[in-house]
C-alpha cells in the first residue's frame, strides 16, 4: 500500500522549536548572538529550517541542558572543532562548578563528563546508547551515523536509538557492507528533483535498497547483533519497569519526559527528499513486504566474519 506521508523538506520556526524542545523566542536569540546562522527564508519572508539547521539546534539544546553557557557553545562552533583546548577548559570549569552542587546538579555533571570522555558528538547520546557502541574501534563511526542516532533518540528515546545502533555496528565492522551502503546511498541521492517518479531508475534503486537491507539483515543475524537487540529490551525493562505495559510501542515511556509523541516528532523533522526518492522508499518497502529478508540471505553475497559488538 502506497504511503501518503512525505516528510517536510523545510520547517518553520514553530515546528523547529517544538521538535528540539525549545521555543521560537530562544531560536531567535540564537540568531541574534551568532550561535545559529540565519536560514533561508520562504516567499512569506519567514525562516525555513533544513536538516543541518535542526542538527545544530539539537547540539545547542543538549549542550545548554548540560549547563554550558551559550557564549561558550558559540565559541566552540566558531572555532571549528569539537575538542579544542578552550572548549575542554570550559567543560573542566563547569565540572568543578557542578561538583560543588552535586545533589542538585548530578544530571548536568554526568552529561558534561560524558561529553569529555566520549567526545562531544558521542557524549550527546544517552548512556544506554553509547554503552552499545563502546567496543567499536575509534573512528569507525561516521559523523552522519551519530547525527542519525541523535535524531532517533529524540524521536524514539534511548531504547530506539540503541536498537538502531546495531545497524551502524554492522556497517562499522564490515567494510564490504559499508561500501555497499555508500553505493546505494549515492544512488538514492541521485534521485533529485530532476527525476520523475515514474523514471525507471526509481524502481531500479528501490531494488538495490531492498537487496542491501536484506544483506544487512543477514549480517546482523549471523553476527549475533539481532540477539543483542533482544537483550536490550530486557535490560531496558530492568532499568525502567514502569514502561513494561508499553512494550508494543518502542516510543512510549522511552523518550524525554514531556516530549511530543513519536508521530508528532517525525512530522517536524525536515529531510530534503525529492518525490522520486520518496517513491523509491515506498517501492523498497513494498518489496520488503513481498520478499522477507530471510529469503535474501544467500543472495546477499557478503561473507560474515566475527566482529566485536556490545
Amino acid at each position: 500500500m502506497r504511503s501518503s506521508f512525505m516528510p517536510p523538506r523545510q520547517v518553520k520556526i514553530g515546528d523547529a522549536a517544538a521538535f528540539v524542545g525549545s521555543t521560537p523566542r530562544a531560536i531567535r536569540h540564537y540568531h541574534e548572538i551568532g550561535l545559529l546562522p540565519e536560514p533561508a527564508r520562504g516567499g512569506d519572508d519567514r525562516r525555513r529550517y533544513e536538516y543541518e539547521d535542526m542538527i545544530r539546534l539539537l547540539w545547542i539544546r543538549k549542550m545548554a541542558d548540560a549547563g554550558i553557557a551559550l557564549d561558550d557553545i558559540r565559541d566552540a562552533f566558531t572555532g571549528g572543532t569539537d575538542s579544542g583546548e578552550d572548549f575542554a577548559g570550559t567543560l573542566e570549569r563547569l565540572e568543578e562548578t557542578l561538583a560543588e552542587q552535586e545533589a542538585k546538579l548530578r544530571r548536568q555533571r554526568t552529561a558534561v563528563q560524558r561529553m569529555r570522555t566520549e567526545g562531544s558528538r558521542m557524549g550527546l547520546l544517552s548512556d544506554f546508547v553509547t554503552e552499545r557502541l563502546k567496543d567499536l574501534p575509534e573512528g569507525s563511526l561516521r559523523q552522519a551515523d551519530l547525527d542519525i542516532l541523535l535524531v532517533t533518540e529524540r524521536i524514539f528515546g534511548p531504547l530506539g536509538a540503541a536498537v538502531q545502533a546495531g545497524r551502524f555496528i554492522a556497517l562499522a565492522t564490515h567494510p564490504a557492507l559499508r561500501e555497499y551502503s555508500d553505493r546505494v546511498d549515492a544512488a538514492e541521492e541521485a534521485l533529485d528533483d530532476s527525476v520523475a517518479v515514474d523514471d525507471p531508475r526509481v524502481a531500479q534503486v528501490a531494488v538495490e535498497r531492498h537487496a542491501f537491507e536484506s544483506a544487512l539483515h543477514a549480517v546482523i543475524e549471523e553476527s549475533g547483533l539481532g540477539e543483542d537487540d533482544d537483550a536490550l529490551f530486557d535490560a531496558w525493562d530492568v532499568l525502567h519497569p514502569e514502561d513494561g505495559e508499553d512494550e508494543a510501542d518502542l516510543g512510549s515511556g522511552r523518550r524525554e519526559a514531556g516530549s511530543m509523541s513519536a508521530f508528532e516528532a517525525v512530522g517536524k523533522m525536515p529531510y530534503d527528499l525529492s518525490p522520486a526518492r520518496v517513491r523509491c522508499m515506498e517501492l523498497a518497502e513494498e518489496l520488503s513486504a513481498q520478499d522477507p529478508p530471510a529469503a535474501w540471505s544467500k543472495a546477499a553475497g557478503l561473507s560474515v566474519s566475527p566482529a566485536p559488538h556490545s
